[in-house]
């Protein structure tokens, strides 16, 4: 039975290992996206909005669309299976380039909103990624099978601020159109490249069963591991969003800012080759915890200083945290749920997650505006403390609860 069981894990495994090569080179092409956005959305606003105040709305419409699009990628991939909501999000990719050139073409604020919003929709997508690499995969590969998706996103850090830098001109002065045109077609790869993910349709015994989603949200565990990607996710959205326009403020360049947002996406993603084997070694708990305290030594630094190396810096820092703490958080994520309650739990966790997300996104392009960027990094240290004080408590209940069942266990017979 036992030789039966290491069999099937085995197969389940190279399974999952196929796919998460095709899972990697997609979260690349996709990062690619967020990248573009991320790197021209403030700037690209400023100049569009009719107040500097609404500068980070287009930013603040693709958080609002990760959390619009978490719960009907969740449904999707439950009704018809992960590979068709991969390919409809990609859809949704072509359509945020096409949109946003044209919107920055004929100079339409609204229009760039609503690309950055289908782009958004996108990405909600593209968070399923790291779960769907998870599908079947034995206990001890899934955590190393989240790290490795994740880790694809090293190469949008190259990919998508170079094609910024390489195309944001091609068709000036509108500066950026031609760099949305391209991300259409990063997104169009994309689309080809998951089109061959084996992610077959949920079978009928899966559809229905497990436990209510209310009973496995009041679980401890769950409830740390959804805080702390609530905090984790949109403190670093807060900095990351605000930084571009914060420089270009300070005096500084695009260039320098394409610099800052390469090597963030970068370090968001470069410690993913090895944050699995850290959670394996440590527990999750542990690596969630070093990445709110980085998250808060990166608000740090960006409050010591306003030149190009200080923002470099804070993006670099805030990068690794953000690794740390939403790999390790999402990894707690699959200890809370059985297969057939995946895909409703993951993706209710992605909308608390990034729900979050949108409601703080909305004020950051105010809180840039009217209390300066030292505002902007001080707002991350409460919410760090809070994430680091339930987590505590959720680990002091587990090991408690752990205690009680050996001490419940019998004793043997006399």
């Amino acid at each position: 039975m036992l030789d039966t069981t290491a069999t099937t894990e085995v197969a389940d495994d190279a399974r999952a290992r196929a796919n998460v090569l095709r899972l990697a080179a997609a979260q690349a092409l996709t990062g690619a996206n967020s990248a573009v956005i991320f790197a021209t959305g403030s700037i690209v606003g400023a100049t569009l909005a009719p107040d500097v105040s609404l500068a980070t709305v287009p930013i603040s419409m693709y958080v609002l669309g990760l959390a619009a699009g978490t719960l009907p990628t969740g449904a999707i991939s439950r009704a018809y299976g992960r590979r068709v909501a991969f390919i409809i999000g990609t859809g949704c990719g072509m359509l945020t380039g096409a949109l946003g050139a044209v919107a920055i073409l004929y100079g339409s604020f609204w229009l760039f909103c609503l690309a950055t919003f289908f782009g958004g929709l996108y990405g909600a997508v593209a968070q399923s990624y790291r779960f769907a690499a998870a599908d079947g995969a034995s206990v001890g590969f899934r955590p190393k099978a989240v790290s490795w998706v994740m880790a694809g996103g090293v190469f949008a850090g190259v990919l998508g601020p170079q094609l910024v830098q390489w195309t944001m001109d091609i068709w000036s002065p509108y500066l950026f159109a031609f760099s949305f045109l391209a991300q259409a077609v990063v997104a169009l790869v994309a689309m080809v490249v998951l089109s061959g993910v084996d992610a077959p349709r949920p079978a009928a015994a899966d559809m229905h069963g497990g436990r209510p989603l209310f009973t496995i949200a009041r679980q401890p565990r769950f409830i740390a591991a959804a805080l702390c990607g609530v905090i984790a996710y949109p403190m670093m959205n807060l900095v990351m969003t605000s930084a571009p326009l914060a420089m270009k403020m300070c005096g500084l360049t695009v260039s320098d800012s394409n610099f800052g947002i390469q090597w963030h996406i970068v370090a968001m993603y470069g410690p993913s080759f090895f944050t699995g084997s850290l959670i394996a070694r440590f527990g999750a708990p542990r690596i969630v915890a070093l990445g709110l305290l980085l998250e808060a030594a990166a608000a740090l630094i960006g409050l010591s200083g306003i030149t190009a190396m200080h923002f470099w810096a804070t993006l670099i820092v805030l990068g690794v945290g953000w690794n740390f703490a939403f790999i390790g958080a999402s990894a707690l994520v699959l200890e809370t749920h059985r297969p057939q309650e995946r895909n409703k739990v993951q993706a209710f966790n992605d909308f608390l997650v990034f729900g979050m997300m949108a409601i703080g996104s909305f004020s950051s392009g105010q809180l840039l505006a009217h209390y300066g960027w030292s505002m902007v990094n001080m707002v991350v240290f409460p919410p760090v403390l809070l994430g680091l004080a339930v987590l505590s408590l959720a680990s002091f209940a587990r090991r408690r609860a752990k205690l009680r069942e050996v001490d419940e266990m019998p004793g043997p017979s006399i």
